[in-house]
């Protein structure tokens, strides 16, 4: 099976946003992580690239000093190396769009945790920029929807963990952590879901 016929045509691609606020408007977008997906000959999902970078604040952006005490990112650090929002996005979008191209899909799909959020931020950005987004519109995955579903867990760490999957506490709420572990845990939900699919049906059962 190719990926393009597991997933309608899309590619999921996982994202994670690391941001100054909850408001996608007005509050600046600061990290941005990318993880592609691929398919084995067994038709069982694994990570694949990541692509990252740091963002700096667009003219005007609130920097709201709860949520930069939560992530701990300061903005204006020397050693961030951070891009304008324009070229950030095109440095996680361009390899997305040759992904999509090698995989024979149509559009990426995001796929996050609460990806609302991670959309809203990426629309934002997109609109103040001008730059064309891989991703559908409006559809997503979710991971807390799916971790709910298979593990009976919505936070992040919580699903993880119960996926067997390592998670540092001290690393989490950067946008690359994130995005691998959030890769990690997608990842193993559909495959688990494939190879329950795939087991043949006991002598007798109907």
């Amino acid at each position: 099976m190719r990926i393009a016929d597991r997933f309608r045509g899309f590619l999921p691609v996982i994202i994670d946003v690391e941001t100054a606020g909850f408001n996608a408007d007005t509050d600046a977008l600061l990290e941005v992580a990318a993880v592609t997906v691929r398919m084995d000959d067994k038709g069982l999902l694994h990570p694949h690239d990541l692509i990252a970078c740091h963002i700096k604040p667009f003219a005007g952006a609130n920097l709201e000093p709860a949520a930069l005490a939560f992530n701990g990112i300061d903005p204006h650090h020397p050693f961030r190396e951070a891009m304008d929002e324009k070229d950030g996005l095109e440095k996680v979008f361009q390899p997305i769009r040759e992904e999509i191209r090698r995989s024979d899909c149509s559009r990426a799909i995001l796929v996050g945790h609460n990806p609302f959020f991670d959309l809203g931020f990426i629309k934002a950005a997109v609109a103040r920029t001008g730059v064309k987004s891989p991703f559908h519109d409006f559809s997503t995955f979710d991971t807390a929807t799916l971790g709910g579903l298979a593990y009976g867990q919505t936070v992040l760490a919580r699903a993880a963990q119960a996926a067997g999957i390592d998670w540092e506490h001290g690393e989490a709420h950067s946008a690359i952590y994130d995005a691998e572990r959030t890769a990690e845990l997608f990842c193993n939900i559909v495959n688990t879901w494939e190879q329950l699919n795939a087991r043949p049906n006991p002598v007798g059962a109907r």
